[in-house]
């Protein structure tokens, strides 16, 4: 299991010996570029853990190509710190000079979908490994969407040979969201594609009269998450799962219980698995 690894916790995760029950961490590599603090806590725990880059800043859905100064710097970075995988999001957040801090939504149409693709070849290209492509959380939806958002990933997974980081937090969010179904989703979504798995807390506030769930990154993974967690691993094998926490950060032994929880999950499919089999 895996943990997003947050400010809060650089002194707790540096200064003692390696957690037997986290095996690997993810950071936000833009958070370390320039080198800095930062920098060196990262380098220093990377001697420990396993290093997944995690970024938000790639811009890969825009419309323009991507910026070669973030590629050049993220391209270092992964020189120095050697993660074992890349990952980033399908939405876009610069256009021309305008950097956005936010990860926007795309409409799922034929000429968003060349766009992404141009950039992820670029990116992959630039970088020299296949990475990942994380499901978005949305508000809004596009009245000239082309296609449901687990046929556009795929479509770029198929074009591309990137791989998947499928977030079920945020399909669930989505569900919610716009009114469908989210094991309709994951029953359509190319599983063979995953690599990875984001769990993560969502917040749910009324707006005029609708619930809308907040993609907030700053809760325990809810009933209904940990459910659609627990179908998916009845259905395939398990990949890398990660509790996601960036916002009202708690004490590192609470992350630690929702990856135990994440686990037992897992390890309860495998055992059914492996009895149904005569292996156990």
């Amino acid at each position: 299991m895996g943990v997003g690894l947050r400010h809060p916790h650089y002194r707790d995760i540096a200064g003692c010996p390696p957690l037997s029950d986290v095996s690997w961490l993810e950071v936000h590599p833009e958070n370390y570029f320039g080198g800095g603090i930062n920098f060196k806590f990262l380098e220093k725990i990377r001697k420990d853990y396993p290093i997944s880059f995690h970024g938000v800043g790639l811009s890969l859905g825009a419309a323009q190509p991507l910026d070669e100064h973030h590629l050049s710097q993220l391209k270092d970075l992964i020189a120095r710190i050697e993660p074992f995988q890349f990952s980033d999001h399908a939405s876009w957040s610069a256009s021309g000079n305008a950097h956005l801090n936010d990860l926007l939504p795309l409409s799922y149409s034929a000429e968003n979908l060349d766009n992404i693709c141009r950039n992820i070849d670029m990116a992959q290209s630039y970088l020299g490994q296949n990475i990942l492509i994380e499901n978005p959380s949305t508000y809004m939806s596009f009245k000239d969407d082309e296609m449901p958002e687990w046929a556009f990933l795929n479509e770029i997974v198929r074009r591309c040979a990137c791989h998947l980081l499928l977030d079920i937090n945020n399909v669930q969010v989505q569900a919610n969201n716009h009114g469908f179904s989210a094991t309709d989703y994951l029953d359509n979504i190319n599983y063979s594609a995953v690599r990875e798995i984001h769990l993560a807390g969502y917040t749910e506030k009324t707006i005029e009269g609708q619930s809308v769930f907040i993609d907030t990154h700053g809760e325990d993974v809810h009933d209904n998450v940990w459910q659609l967690f627990d179908y998916m691993m009845a259905r395939h094998a398990p990949v890398k799962t990660l509790i996601e926490w960036d916002n009202d950060i708690p004490a590192l032994p609470t992350l630690l219980s929702e990856a135990a929880k994440a686990q037992c999950i897992i390890d309860a499919h495998q055992h059914k698995a492996r009895v149904e089999h005569g292996t156990a």
